[in-house]
């Protein structure tokens, strides 16, 4: 795995200091480069930072199919953002002896999955990444303040729609069907996404 910016790696050191639990946040467009930053920092700082990403809170494939918002998946409104915000309330107060456990999502089964994650209490960073960090409409309006920093990735929009169209493909997806998934709901996404890139304490270019 490859080492994240020395920049961004002194940022999050300094956020993994021990002594109080912080919440990193990772926001950007789907494809932007999220949850591989995440990763390398995570990887980086060892066992001083756990990550936990808001694609837990998906709401299940059936929950989508009977709300009628199954071709939506991915907007504002295919979450839990409540059940996040919870959580990271939850997160940014560890109690002594007691590991927090969280839902991870499933890239093979296009599915949460709860219980996934463990956050002991002496983990001093907690990184979350997902596209709605940032958004200022409704119960997510009330996640950016639970973040003691937010950073906001900036890919080239060719870039990133070429690299969301292959993950689709890695994950099962035909390309005709990938192609048309991202210009109809990734793609719209993103620009809402964008929307909260003002809110960001950092915005972050990627090549």
């Amino acid at each position: 795995m490859r080492t994240p910016p020395p920049d961004l790696l002194e940022r999050a050191e300094a956020l993994a200091a021990p002594g109080l639990r912080r919440v990193l946040g990772i926001a950007g467009a789907p494809g932007a480069g999220k949850s591989t930053l995440a990763e390398q920092l995570c990887a980086a700082l060892g066992g001083r930072a756990v990550l936990v990403p808001m694609d837990g809170f998906h709401l299940a494939g059936a929950t989508l199919e009977r709300l009628g918002r199954a071709g939506r998946k991915g907007a504002p409104d295919t979450f839990d953002p409540d059940g996040y915000r919870a959580l990271l309330t939850r997160l940014r107060a560890p109690v002594p002896g007691v590991t927090v456990w969280a839902p991870a999502f499933d890239r093979a089964l296009e599915e949460p999955v709860a219980g996934s994650i463990a956050v002991p209490p002496e983990i001093p960073l907690v990184i979350t990444e997902g596209n709605y960090l940032l958004h200022d409409e409704g119960p997510w309006a009330r996640v950016r303040p639970l973040l003691d920093e937010a950073w906001f990735l900036e890919l080239d929009p060719a870039t990133r729609v070429d690299r969301l169209i292959d993950r689709h493909v890695r994950f099962g997806k035909e390309r005709a069907y990938a192609e048309g998934w991202v210009r109809a709901s990734d793609e719209p996404n993103a620009r809402l996404v964008a929307l909260g890139k003002h809110r960001a304490d950092l915005v972050v270019p990627l090549s």
